[in-house]
């Protein structure tokens, strides 16, 4: 057995005394050449608050961990190569030493060995990302997806980084409804538990705002039914989830009212007020959608002077409203300017909030009792027939 990492191990114990039952572990389990029980503990040891100042980790990887990290599991050991890259002083040194993991990852010739590689390709996009590099980024991202598409049976880490740096990568280019998609995903493959309060709060903070500015988005319920939206609640911008509120629920009056009670936070926020007029056509979209829903499937021939009275729009302007509706695939439908209705054949499906379900359910309930009741009605018509 090789001594220079026991050695290692040693004075780690010495300048360290107080992880001296962890650096007992790891030197018991790599003498025992215990290799997946070693992993697991490093896994455990990485995490360690003490360890994540200076470069312990990059030392402990060179002289440590290099001398068997071919016998370790290589998604691992690329998750362990990751947490040790963000040590390097420097982006270009750390981006310098993800790469010759990768050669070494490539150099085993291990089945599945595209899952890691991807994996640390992911961290090193990221390290471009924020050199500002984003075509070089952009160029790992493709990459990254074809390999996805090429996999199957892929660990959710490698999906989670992959969402991740393409989140990241849309919202350096401003492009909301990209970060939108990206960042949900990204937290599909994701354990909120795993994640900090800040880094929480950040996420929906951003998640929040590109809902309500990205171009094709006119449902929140997604975000609103996520567990990491209420990481907005008990701040300074909690107001943000109560207007995704009002969005969601097409409340113009509710709307209205929050931003009269919150117009100094939402004057700090210059992506929304550069954007206000196209955050009341959204929320008018929105209210019409919500108009649709709450009516019957049998009564969506609507006039366009309820539309108005809701919308606080002309009957003109309530045209372009549904031209506007129709032309996003939003809707299907007819516009009768004669006789001055819209009927509906078709509204996007949602993602419903508890509210909207609740009247699903009521309306489920008034469908059932009519059916009911046309039954009763046959069967007192047809005594004979029913009987046969």
């Amino acid at each position: 057995m090789a001594a220079a990492p026991l050695l290692y191990l040693e004075t780690l114990r010495n300048s360290h005394p107080e992880l001296s039952v962890w650096f007992n572990d790891l030197s018991d389990l790599y003498q025992k050449k215990l290799w997946h029980q070693l992993t697991l503990k490093l896994e455990q040891f990485l995490a360690l608050s003490v360890l994540q100042a200076g470069d312990t980790l990059i030392q402990l990887y060179h002289n440590f961990i290099v001398d068997f990290e071919v016998k370790m599991n290589p998604l691992k050991l690329a998750h362990f190569a990751v947490i040790v890259s963000r040590q390097y002083a420097t982006k270009e040194a750390s981006i310098s030493y993800l790469e010759g993991v990768n050669e070494k990852l490539r150099a085993t010739r291990e089945i599945r060995i595209d899952e890691p590689i991807l994996y640390i390709k992911m961290q090193i996009a990221m390290f471009k990302l924020e050199l500002g590099l984003q075509k070089e980024c952009k160029k790992l991202l493709d990459d990254g997806k074809s390999t996805l598409d090429s996999m199957t049976h892929i660990d959710p880490s490698v999906y989670a980084t992959y969402y991740w740096v393409s989140s990241q990568y849309h919202k350096s280019c401003q492009e909301f409804t990209e970060f939108y998609t990206n960042a949900l995903l990204y937290l599909a493959y994701t354990s909120v538990e795993s994640l900090s309060d800040s880094f929480k709060l950040d996420l929906t903070f951003d998640l929040s705002l590109s809902a309500l500015l990205g171009d094709k988005i006119y449902n929140f319920g997604e975000l609103l039914a996520h567990p990491i939206i209420k990481s907005l609640l008990g701040t300074k911008v909690e107001w943000l989830y109560y207007i995704l509120e009002a969005f969601n629920s097409g409340d113009l009056v509710r709307y209205e009212e929050l931003c009269r009670v919150h117009k100094d936070a939402l004057n700090a926020q210059p992506a929304l007020l550069a954007n206000e007029r196209k955050l009341f056509e959204k929320l008018d979209i929105l209210c019409l959608m919500e108009i649709i829903f709450s009516r019957p499937a049998e009564d969506r021939t609507i006039p366009l002077i309820v539309i108005a009275e809701r919308t606080k729009l002309s009957v003109e302007d309530v045209e372009h409203l549904l031209m506007k509706s129709l032309s996003v695939h939003l809707i299907e439908g007819s516009i009768d300017q004669v006789d001055g209705i819209v009927q509906v054949s078709w509204v996007q499906p949602r993602v419903l909030g508890i509210s909207q379900v609740k009247s699903l359910r009521d309306r489920l309930d008034a469908w059932v009792s009519k059916v009911h009741e046309t039954l009763v009605q046959v069967e007192a018509e047809t005594p004979d027939l029913v009987a046969s």
